[in-house]
C-alpha cells in the first residue's frame, strides 16, 4: 500500500466484521445506517492504537462530538459476508478526521467508503475547541515518530 492510501501520517487500524442478520434490510443487504456501526467499530481500533480512546478522552476532561459523517455506497455487503473496515487518520491537529473503507474480504472489493470529523468539546468549561487537545497531539506525534523509524 501506498502512503497515500494510508492517509498522511501512515496511521490506520483494521477490524474484520461479519454481517448478521439483525444488520440487513428485508433483502438481506446491510441497511445503509449500519455502515456507519462498522465505521465505529474502526475507529474504536484506531483511538486504541493512538492511545486516546474514549475512556482516555473522558478522564481527560474532552468529549468528541461527531460534527459531520458521511458515507459513499459503492457496492453492498450481504448477510454473512466478512468484510474488513479500515480506518486512517487524516487530520488530528484542529479536529480528529477520519476516512474510512469498507472491503468485502472474499471479492476484496470495496463497498463503502466514509468520512467522520471530530471536534473536541472541554467537558468543565462546556465550550467547543479549535484546537485538539495537548494529549492527543502528544500522543499522535509518538506514534508519528515511531512509524519512521
Amino acid at each position: 500500500m501506498n502512503r497515500q492510501e494510508n492517509g498522511p501520517y501512515n496511521i490506520f487500524a483494521e477490524t474484520e466484521i461479519i454481517v448478521e442478520f439483525y444488520h440487513c434490510d428485508p433483502m438481506r443487504v446491510v441497511w445503509n445506517g449500519n455502515y456507519f456501526n462498522y465505521f465505529e467499530a474502526a475507529r474504536r481500533e484506531l483511538l486504541e492504537k493512538i492511545g486516546y480512546n474514549y475512556d482516555d478522552m473522558k478522564n481527560s476532561g474532552y468529549a468528541f462530538p461527531i460534527i459531520e459523517n458521511s458515507a459513499k455506497y459503492i457496492g453492498s455487503l450481504q448477510y454473512r459476508d466478512k468484510a474488513i473496515v479500515k480506518a486512517i487518520l487524516e487530520e488530528y491537529e484542529n479536529r480528529l478526521k477520519i476516512r474510512f473503507e469498507i472491503r468485502n474480504v472474499k471479492t476484496g472489493l470495496v463497498t463503502t467508503k466514509g468520512v467522520s470529523t471530530q471536534m473536541a468539546f472541554d467537558v468543565k468549561k462546556q465550550e467547543s475547541c479549535f484546537v485538539s487537545p495537548q494529549i492527543l497531539i502528544d500522543k499522535v506525534e509518538a506514534l508519528i515518530k515511531g512509524n519512521k523509524q
